[in-house]
Parts: structure tokens; C-alpha cells; sequence
């Protein structure tokens, strides 16, 4: 279940108010004041649970959210909003820090601390939010981490996957498995955002397969991507990574070549993409030969991939 507010239900009179309930529900208690006040305040805001962590995603008119010291003080679970702007740079300040973060760039916050964000004309960013307690790191790392995270390795990756649960968040935040990996991604960037230590080769041990199978997802295009690249990928070898696949019970190459099938067929599927030759879509996600995507297609599904094609757009009319 979602909680959502859109104001274009609402009188403009009550748009502003009703953005700052919703946000006091949606995050952390903040002063709310928008760029215009007296002119066209707009917002649409989504809280989707993920587990023990929520996805929040957040679309409005200029607006600035301002938590002050005493405010802070009034909350007792500390909180970490990971963040990708999603339309307009986001200006932060935190802890003596100011950053302006440009659309497709993440930004960390710590919530249960004075912060200053905000962002001019119509803007959008979506947050995963995890409760400190769910990350199994000391509170004192975290808050070093967080003004931190572009040092880390996986700064890109957690851009990519929180951009992915912003975008879709009801079909991603109800499966268990994402929640999971979610989290651990977000332990994996804190943990490596600071000097190493003994905590971070353990959060490392932890999440190595959650960070492979983030990675393998991500380069599912290139026709390279193979468990040795992925061990390389990881400083890891390769007789580690079969050993931490065959402990989760998961064949990698099988992974992998499962999920360029299904995004294949996806593709096949969308009516935007129905004069794109069949081959073309198969060597977009990583198949270099056609008669193998077809044959390994044909096992997976029961249908050539040319004659599933042809029965969808029957089924459209």
C-alpha cells in the first residue's frame, strides 16, 4: 500500500497546509515553505513501504524544507535518506556542508538531524529511507558516511537502483527480496564511503552477493558481462563468487542469461518497439548470436520470439 497526496484535488488555499501535514508523515517533521506561496503550489508525494525502509518520492512546485536543531531533537529513531534528483538540482546543507546535487545525481541525509534541502521551480527526487538500526553499523560511521558517499565505490550502482524504485515503486517495493537487497546496498555504500576498518570488510563479506547481482543487472547490455568480469568487478576471485553463488543455491550464468531473457521479452512486448528487428532487441540485452537468443528464448517461453510478437499485437487489435 502507498500513502499518497496529490494537490490538484485540493482548493489552492489548502495546498500548502496539506503539503506539510504530508510531510511530517512522509519524512521528518520540517519547516515547509514554498518558493511561491501565493502562487501555483503543486505536489504530489508517494510513501511506498519496502520492508523495514519506505520509498518516498516527491514532486512539486519550488519548495524548501528546513529542519532546525530543535526540531531534531524531538525524534528518537535516526534515519538515512538516500536520494536521486530525479528534475531540478537539489541544494543541501547539513552539518556545516552545502552541496547543489543536479538531476540524476544522489545525495545523502541524515533525518533525525538539522538539515536545509530544497529546490527551485517544478522538481522531483525519490528517497529510499532506512532506520539506522536496520543497517548493523555503528551510528557514529553512518554520520560520517553520509556527507561522504561519492568517495564510495557503489555511489553509482545506488544511483541506479534508487532512480529504478523511484520510478516504479508499485510494482519493485512489494517484493521481499528487493527490500532486502535494498537495505544491503545502502549498508555497502555507507560502510564504503569511509576509511576502511574492520566494519566495512565485514559489510563487504555480507552484501558481495547483493552487490554482484546489482552490478550483473546493470550491465546486463554488454555481451562481456560474464562471472569472471564480475569477480574482477568485485576484487574478488572466481572460485569465491561460485562459492557465495552455490551457498545462496543460484547458477550466475543462468541468472544472467534469465534476466536478459526477460527483459527481451519485455521488450518484444512493448508496441513502441514493434518494427525494431528481433535481433536488434536480442543483442540489446547482451545476446551477440540470434539463432542462440532464439533457441535459449524458445526453451524459456514455449513461443519463438518472432511469433510472441506476432500474437500480442493480434491481442492488441
Amino acid at each position: 500500500m502507498a500513502y499518497v497526496l496529490d494537490t490538484v484535488d485540493l482548493p489552492p488555499g489548502e495546498r500548502a497546509e496539506a503539503v506539510r501535514t504530508a510531510m511530517m508523515y512522509a519524512s521528518a517533521p520540517c519547516h515547509v515553505i514554498h518558493e511561491e506561496p501565493d502562487g501555483p503550489v503543486h505536489a504530489r508525494m508517494e510513501v511506498w513501504d519496502l520492508g523495514d525502509a519506505n520509498v518516498f518520492t516527491h514532486r512539486s512546485s519550488g519548495i524548501r524544507l528546513l529542519r532546525t536543531d530543535r526540531l531534531a531533537r524531538q525524534d528518537a529513531m535516526p534515519v538515512v535518506a538516500l536520494s536521486v534528483q530525479l528534475r531540478a538540482d537539489g541544494r543541501i546543507a547539513q552539518a556545516g556542508r552545502q552541496a547543489v546535487v543536479p538531476a540524476g545525481e544522489l545525495l545523502a541525509v541524515d533525518l533525525s538531524a538539522a538539515y536545509d534541502y530544497s529546490w527551485s521551480g517544478h522538481g522531483a527526487a525519490g528517497a529510499i529511507q532506512v532506520p539506522f538500526d536496520r543497517l548493523g553499523l555503528p551510528v557514529d560511521l553512518v554520520r560520517r558516511a553520509v556527507p561522504e558517499i561519492r568517495s564510495s565505490p557503489y555511489h553509482r550502482m545506488l544511483i541506479d537502483h534508487v532512480g529504478h524504485l523511484a520510478r516504479d515503486p508499485a510494482r519493485l517495493t512489494g517484493n521481499a527480496a528487493v527490500a532486502t537487497a535494498s537495505v544491503e546496498l545502502v549498508r555497502a555504500l555507507l560502510a564504503t564511503a569511509v576509511p576502511p576498518g574492520r566494519d566495512t570488510r565485514r559489510v563487504l563479506a555480507e552484501t558481495l552477493l547483493t552487490r554482484v547481482l546489482a552490478f550483473a543487472r546493470a550491465h546486463l547490455a554488454d555481451p562481456d558481462l560474464s562471472p569472471a568480469a564480475i569477480a574482477s568487478a568485485h576484487h574478488v576471485s572466481l572460485r569465491h563468487l561460485y562459492q557465495v553463488c552455490a551457498e545462496a543455491n543460484l547458477s550466475l550464468e543462468q541468472w544472467i542469461i534469465g534476466e536478459r531473457l526477460r527483459h527481451a521479452r519485455q521488450d518484444l512486448l512493448r508496441p513502441e518497439n514493434r518494427h525494431r528487428p528481433v535481433a536488434a532487441i536480442a543483442h540489446r540485452w547482451g545476446f551477440r548470436d540470434p539463432t542462440h537468443f532464439t533457441r535459449r528464448f524458445k526453451a524459456r517461453y514455449g513461443v519463438l520470439p518472432s511469433r510472441l510478437r506476432r500474437s500480442s499485437e493480434t491481442d492488441r487489435g
